[in-house]
């Protein structure tokens, strides 16, 4: 987190630690209802890796009888409200990094918290921050249980403060680095059973598959493949199929979509950058034969719709995201050219220019994605 006001910065400091401790105070005049909140403000593709699990909850013998809320990050919204409303009886949407500087509305949001009188409080997420720990506090929930985690999102001096908030801390097993998998776990300790899920799974309307997708997108530029592979590798495909291809992601990369469309005139390529909702894109891909996509959530919307995909992959969060591991069904084929820094948070110790991808991005070549795609792809 990155912190401009440190005088704002205080006053949600002060909220954190010692308005929580008031509410503490008062909660224990009060009789918790039977409500559970769930608070996962990650990132589209975090959520689409926990949703499944809102169900389980929902259906498990220890809170059938329990409301269901969500605290959330408003970029999954619509997907949220469109997937799951039948198991959620209120959502809550915050931009949490907005916070740090808004002591106010941060207090807004922890009396309204407060005042749902929840039961349990559940952060199924290893990598805590600051303000999600806060948050979770100012429930004065009786219940609030977190993963143990690491100082990778939050300073150890507050790390050690927040520890303190919570009823229970789960130990993450060192070989459970996958992020579905570590949900499993999380949900296996709090409901007392093993959650029978294998992996991500969305319903979709679709019954019959057609067209390629390409996700040109990344979240940034360092961690999205070149926009002249993605020519290159057009190529290869026209000249293989006649089957649609449609160029899909946020405005952000519209520029990207222009320079395929303009330099593959004459071809069956469609630009829906910026033109459809999230629950769009979830049908679309979940009708399409083939995804192909930097690391992104429409890798993780694939293996949920179980669509075959390509994921060129990079090294910042190597196997907590992708390669899925190999007893999932329906996991992306990646392809990547291991490097000795993998596993760098995405804190790259090598100079690049503004606009040029990581090296472990840029060294896949479109010799190799090529080969993936025709591995799991027979052309008409």
């Amino acid at each position: 987190m990155e912190i401009r006001n440190r005088h704002l910065f205080r006053l949600t400091r002060f909220v954190i630690f010692k308005i929580s401790f008031l509410f503490r105070l008062m909660a224990k005049f009060r009789r918790a209802k039977k409500r559970l909140l769930i608070i996962k403000t990650d990132a589209i593709g975090d959520y689409i890796l926990l949703r499944n699990f809102i169900e389980l909850v929902k259906g498990s013998e220890k809170f059938r009888d329990h409301e269901i809320h969500l605290l959330g990050n408003p970029a999954w919204r619509d997907i949220a409200l469109t997937y799951d409303s039948a198991f959620v009886s209120e959502f809550i949407f915050v931009k949490d990094n907005e916070l740090y500087e808004s002591p106010f509305k941060l207090l807004k949001l922890g009396w309204k918290l407060f005042r749902n009188n929840y039961e349990v409080v559940l952060q199924p997420t290893s990598t805590r921050r600051l303000i999600n720990d806060g948050l979770a506090a100012l429930t004065a929930a009786k219940q609030l249980i977190t993963f143990e985690g690491n100082t990778t999102g939050i300073l150890p001096k507050y790390k050690a403060k927040t520890d303190k908030l919570y009823t229970r801390l789960l130990p993450l097993p060192n070989d459970i680095y996958f992020e579905f998998d570590r949900n499993v776990f999380y949900f296996e300790q709090v409901l007392d059973e093993m959650p029978a899920i294998g992996g991500p799974y969305i319903q979709t309307k679709a019954t019959d598959r057609t067209g390629i997708i390409i996700f040109p997108g990344a979240g940034s530029v360092k961690r999205g493949w070149e926009k002249e592979k993605f020519f290159n590798l057009l190529e290869l495909i026209m000249a293989k199929t006649s089957q649609p291809v449609y160029i899909t992601g946020g405005p952000a990369e519209t520029a990207t979509a222009k320079y395929l469309v303009d330099h593959l005139p004459g071809t069956n390529i469609t630009d829906l950058t910026g033109k459809t909702s999230l629950p769009q894109l979830v049908e679309m891909i979940g009708s399409a034969n083939l995804l192909i996509s930097n690391e992104t959530s429409a890798i993780h919307i694939a293996a949920a719709t179980k669509t075959p995909s390509v994921c060129i992959l990079g090294g910042g969060h190597f196997e907590r995201f992708a390669p899925y591991p190999e007893h999932m069904d329906y996991r992306p084929v990646c392809v990547y050219e291991k490097m000795e820094c993998y596993n760098c948070n995405w804190n790259c110790i090598y100079q690049t220019p503004p606009n040029a991808p990581y090296p472990c991005i840029s060294i896949v070549t479109v010799e190799q994605v090529w080969k993936a795609i025709g591995s799991m792809v027979h052309w008409p």
